[in-house]
């Protein structure tokens, strides 16, 4: 065989790996829509009323550094995060270090009362999953009235934001990257 036919050879097994990446990265889809009622509730993280959400039954596969946004999350009674935690029918106050995970993350509820470890800014953090951050549902009472969670979602504790370091105006939708503990 030439040395030309070998680099094209090589060069050909590169392309196909790194397209096997990507289609892995991607595999994760919306599986449908939900569309927001035409009058809605009024809030600045509400549904906007007739807009329509992606729902997802997946997430990307967990890895030891899965990439993911992370959000803040009030787990406290009257807070953003609507009814009680998933895992446990609990309010949590906002200086434990909890979690809610997209539903294909939160896999009907196999990682409920499990540690994860968030790492972000430089620093690593552990935090308990308390619930699902439900990526089918919103717009309605029992999610407080937010849209459907993004399929790679990490709804965080004040407490997980501050044990990172991350505060005023990068709290928000901040890069992470996370794994089981």
């Amino acid at each position: 065989m030439s040395t030309t036919s070998i680099l094209v050879l090589a060069l050909a097994g590169l392309l196909l790996s790194a397209f096997s990446s990507t289609a892995l990265a991607d595999k994760c889809q919306p599986s449908g829509t939900l569309e927001s009622p035409a009058m809605g509730h009024t809030c600045d993280e509400c549904c906007q009323p007739g807009h329509v959400y992606p729902t997802y039954q997946c997430s990307p596969p967990v890895s030891r550094h899965t990439k993911a946004i992370m959000t803040l999350n009030d787990f406290s009674k009257g807070g953003d995060g609507g009814d009680p935690s998933e895992c446990d029918g609990k309010y949590h106050n906002n200086t434990e270090r909890v979690v809610a995970l997209s539903t294909g993350w939160y896999d009907k509820g196999k990682r409920c009362g499990e540690y994860i470890r968030i790492n972000a800014k430089g620093r690593s953090v552990l935090a308990k999953v308390v619930d699902e951050c439900d990526s089918l549902h919103g717009c309605d009472k029992p999610h407080a009235f937010q849209p459907p969670c993004p399929h790679n979602d990490v709804d965080a504790s004040q407490a997980v934001w501050d044990a990172l370091g991350i505060y005023g105006d990068e709290v928000g939708d901040f890069p992470i990257t996370w794994s089981d503990a």
